[in-house]
């Protein structure tokens, strides 16, 4: 019995040998089949290596989905090098402090899109450290792409380095988004991004007649590795999505089939939600899967009923965990998926420690943050638990549910109070399209919960309607005092909303 390959390079040798005219990734401007994969692959990383990349070398990719992004993930592996992606909501300075800690040589970096310029807006003058930024063309023809691929020259020496690659080396550096203080770079070596992956995709049941339209960014473990490399495991044909358009996304559902769409919460949200839905075909759809710190019960209850996917899932993970932690599985009950975040995958163990926080142990335990061996002594303890900072508690079954995060809970008049309950029964009122609750300080109580709402498109709520809603559905204590209408929550890449900025934004006079 053969085991599977443990790095990405032996991952693509293998599906380009067993699928090699099958489509690996299909955008508007380009299909490559798995063989054209592998063939850019090992063409970019020919010019990685003439250009100067060693092995080890952090090369950085700072640009929305696009097909290059795949090829030049793949092909900083191929060169032995680290891939460090780069949220693309980072300003310039942000991207510059991660070039800087990770001494990235190389830059991968879009050109003009929506209206900026991400290659020109980085100052060579501060990372002496990057001798080189590739432009990608998206907007415009203004990349040097093209160029700099197309000088690479060695093809033996790349798989003379693919070839050295070994499941233990560090295949990627993910920020975490800091939301809360300075970001830290998680270290995850090949077989932990591909194993969790590969864990995820069989949740899924992905096969290679699988047509996955990735919204979910790539420079994020969702796109990333629940992306990428769950299509480069199973032979699942990747659509890359520049950026989420309700329309457009259920246009190319219809199109093109797509049978597997993730995403965060507010994807589904807005779905459902638009007007436009029923002039679509949606039926393609075969799987879905959402995770956020919590979801609304009552979105996944519509997405089983008004979408009619077959399987539905809802997943728990962190950056620190390779992404990954647990899911629902495809035999589990509406309720237990509406519910819970299923059980562990990837060969994690999980257990609930003190103040119910959610302690996950296992081979897909992160390597470690980038030169921080004291925030690392602090997320790992000595037996190695990695502690989340997330509440949650077992069913019966194992199942975890989520009820919120530790630094979320406030105390109101002595009580324990974890905003995510609040948020559950928010959801369930007419009109509330999103709602977050927060503490905010109280003179009598010491603290209150204020909740921030977003209403449907035509919804009239007032503060009034909001809070007695709330009123019959729970204790007192847990009732909010003020409410706040916003057009939208603030959220971070993965869907979770940023509660930081809502607290931020009740504490201006």
């Amino acid at each position: 019995m053969t085991t599977s390959p443990r790095t990405t390079p032996a991952v693509l040798e293998r599906i380009a040998r067993e699928l090699p005219d099958h489509p690996a990734v299909v955008s508007p401007s380009r299909t490559l089949t798995f063989a054209d994969l592998r063939a850019e692959v090992r063409q970019a990383a020919a010019a990685m290596i003439d250009f100067g990349v060693e092995p080890g070398d952090r090369v950085a990719i700072w640009s929305p989905n696009t097909w290059h992004w795949v090829v030049a993930s793949l092909a900083i592996h191929h060169a032995g090098g680290v891939l460090v992606p780069l949220n693309t909501r980072y300003t310039a300075s942000e991207a510059e402090d991660i070039l800087a800690r990770t001494g990235a040589p190389l830059l991968f970096a879009s050109g003009e899109f929506l209206g900026a310029d991400k290659a020109a807006s980085v100052d060579r003058d501060a990372l002496p450290a990057l001798r080189h930024i590739v432009r990608i063309p998206i907007d415009k023809d203004d990349g040097t792409w093209d160029d700099f691929v197309g000088a690479g020259t060695d093809l033996t020496a790349v798989d003379a380095r693919a070839a050295a690659v070994t499941a233990d080396d560090v295949s990627d550096i993910l920020f975490t988004s800091g939301t809360t203080g300075r970001s830290k770079g998680v270290r995850c070596a090949h077989r932990q991004s591909l194993d969790a992956s590969a864990a995820w995709a069989a949740c899924g049941q992905l096969t290679s007649d699988d047509r996955y339209l990735c919204i979910n960014p790539f420079f994020h473990n969702f796109g990333y590795k629940a992306g990428i490399l769950a299509c480069l495991q199973t032979g699942a044909t990747l659509f890359p999505e520049l950026t989420f358009d309700p329309v457009a996304t259920m246009r190319a559902v219809q199109d093109h089939r797509i049978t597997v769409l993730p995403g965060p919460p507010t994807i589904y949200q807005t779905l459902l939600d638009h007007p436009r839905r029923a002039e679509f075909d949606l039926s393609s759809l075969r799987f879905a899967v959402t995770g956020a710190a919590t979801i609304p019960v009552v979105l996944i209850e519509r997405m089983q009923n008004e979408l009619d996917i077959d399987i539905v899932l809802t997943a728990y993970g962190l950056t620190e965990a390779a992404g990954f932690g647990t899911m629902c599985r495809a035999d589990d009950d509406a309720v237990t998926v509406a519910t819970t975040s299923g059980r562990p995958i990837a060969d994690f163990e999980l257990r609930i420690g003190e103040s119910g926080e959610v302690l996950l142990r296992g081979p897909n335990v992160m390597l470690g943050y980038l030169d921080d061996p004291e925030a690392t002594a602090a997320a790992i303890d000595p037996e190695g638990w990695l502690h989340t900072g997330d509440v949650g508690e077992l069913d019966s079954a194992g199942n975890l549910k989520i009820t919120d995060r530790l630094k979320d809970m406030y105390i109101c008049g002595g009580f324990n109070v974890y905003p995510a309950e609040i948020e559950q029964v928010l959801a369930r009122l007419d009109g509330v399209a999103e709602a977050a609750v927060i503490g905010v300080p109280d003179d009598r109580l010491g603290e209150v919960g204020k909740a921030f709402v977003v209403t449907l498109a035509g919804a009239e709520l007032d503060e009034k309607t909001v809070i007695d809603y709330t009123r019959e559905h729970l204790a007192n204590f847990k009732i909010p005092r003020s409410v706040e209408f916003l057009d939208a929550l603030p959220r971070n890449p993965g869907g979770k909303v940023v509660k930081p900025v809502l607290r931020q934004h009740s504490e201006r006079p």
